[in-house]
């Protein structure tokens, strides 16, 4: 009794599965119809200009979905579409020492994404993410702005990614 049970319920599970069409183990959501995406390259629109940023942003991107999803890039017009601007790249002083010393600095990355689904209008949205890292203050912006702007480039692109293919 318990195996027919067992049998039933993976069988069912199965077919769930694969009648909804959209799931899939990688942890992404998309539908059957959609085949191809368009990253647009994401300008740097910020006060104060990282040269490498938007490039840095538009290969992440582009890294992301090759790796995690089966969709194939294309130049123009794919069935979903990303694309947007860099609208800040601020420092601020964070912790205040008892000297009224900074003892850390916060670089925050703002990325404002528009996405577009050909295939199911209804999912289109335009919105901003960030991302933050804080370094001590003793050392310069210079000193460490690589690997700041990489782990800030990995969360935002993470969200951007969540938010579209994912469905969190």
């Amino acid at each position: 009794m318990k195996r027919i049970l067992y049998i039933m319920t993976a069988l069912a599970a199965a077919v769930l599965f694969k009648s909804c069409g959209i799931y899939s183990f990688v942890g992404t959501s998309i539908a059957e119809d959609v085949k191809t995406i368009t990253i647009n390259y994401i300008e740097n629109r910020a006060l104060k200009v990282n040269p490498a940023l938007s490039s840095t942003m538009t290969e992440a991107l582009n890294d992301k979905y090759r790796k995690f999803t089966k969709l194939t890039p294309v130049e123009m017009d794919g069935d979903l579409e990303v694309g947007g601007e860099i609208t800040g790249y601020d420092i601020r002083s964070m912790g205040v020492t008892a000297d009224e010393v900074a003892s850390k600095t916060r670089l925050t990355i703002t990325v404002k994404i528009k996405y577009m689904n050909r295939k199911h209008p209804e999912e289109d949205f335009e919105k901003s993410f960030s991302g933050f890292q804080d370094y001590d203050s003793n050392l310069t912006l210079d000193q460490v702005e690589a690997q700041l702007v990489e782990d800030i480039v990995e969360i935002i692109v993470e969200d951007i990614f969540n938010a579209t293919v994912a469905n969190w």
